[in-house]
């Protein structure tokens, strides 16, 4: 396969847009070196790459802003632990980025980690290319809090970044607390096998039901119409349908995908619990 076109791409991508352009210029670059190489005939070839230059501009900066915030996480309290470097590595495998791509995402995970990084600068590019989408951008946020609990809890420096973060993106303290209150009862869901034991003998243990209702924003004094709503908002906001047409990376979809079937999951258990129809 040709690699003049990374090469342009990526030159070219360097000075209008700095590193997230480079990315970009890489990821069009060899698309066409790939369409170059094919017969341009054939079905799913070169013309689709280019059917959307909006999205795949709004996915490098993704990226970009992803991993570099992952670095800018990894390294506030001083040290990046192993499992700081393994969850990161797990992403980019789970995202299938290899090449030019994993190697771009390597090297914005290590640009995040320098004391000088200008993470809002990077996080305002970010909130401007998702047109201030806010289930896109909550994604992102909760990417950041599933890392920061790497090692099993969150240290007080790793909160303060996801605070400046959340900040940039457009949430407030409340925001992120119900975002890492609902993301520890997802752990603490799964560990369960979701509940299934409990479902079969119909009679669920406090903590997991409890925690079924922390996933879908209810409480146990709700009833059955808040309930529902509850869950219809939550499914909304990570929907990989709805997520996939706003933007997000099909990279980035497995994430959604998993938080997508604990509020499922925990509306079932809720729903048989309470009898709902």
């Amino acid at each position: 396969m040709p690699i003049w076109g990374r090469v342009l791409g990526f030159i070219f991508g360097m000075m209008f847009l700095k590193l997230p352009g480079a990315i970009l210029g890489l990821l069009v670059g060899y698309m066409f070196d790939k369409g170059y190489s094919q017969d341009f005939g054939r079905v799913g070839g070169f013309g689709r790459f280019f059917s959307n230059q909006d999205a795949l501009q709004q996915q490098a900066i993704f990226f970009h802003s992803l991993f570099a915030a992952l670095g800018h996480l990894a390294k506030s309290d001083g040290k990046v632990t192993p499992s700081e470097i393994k969850i990161a590595t797990n992403l980019m495998d789970d995202m299938q980025l290899q090449g030019e791509a994993r190697y771009e995402a390597q090297q914005a995970f290590r640009e995040g980690k320098e004391r000088d990084f200008p993470i809002n600068d990077i996080l305002a590019q970010l909130h401007e290319s998702c047109h201030g989408r806010r289930d896109i951008l909550q994604v992102f946020l909760e990417i950041l809090i599933q890392a920061a609990f790497a090692d099993g809890r969150l240290a007080s420096e790793e909160y303060f970044v996801l605070e400046k973060v959340a900040k940039a993106l457009g949430f407030n303290r409340r925001d992120l607390n119900y975002l890492i209150a609902m993301f520890e009862a997802e752990v603490r869901f799964r560990a369960t096998g979701q509940g299934h034991q409990q479902r079969r003998s119909n009679q669920p243990s406090g903590p997991s039901l409890d925690d079924a209702y922390a996933i879908l924003g209810a409480t146990a004094q709700d009833d059955e119409k808040a309930i529902k709503r509850a869950y219809r908002k939550r499914m909304s906001e990570h929907h990989p349908d709805k997520l996939a047409s706003k933007g997000l990376p099909e990279q980035a979809m497995e994430i959604a995908k998993r938080k997508a079937q604990d509020i499922q999951a925990a509306y079932e258990m809720i729903k048989q619990q309470r009898n709902f129809k």
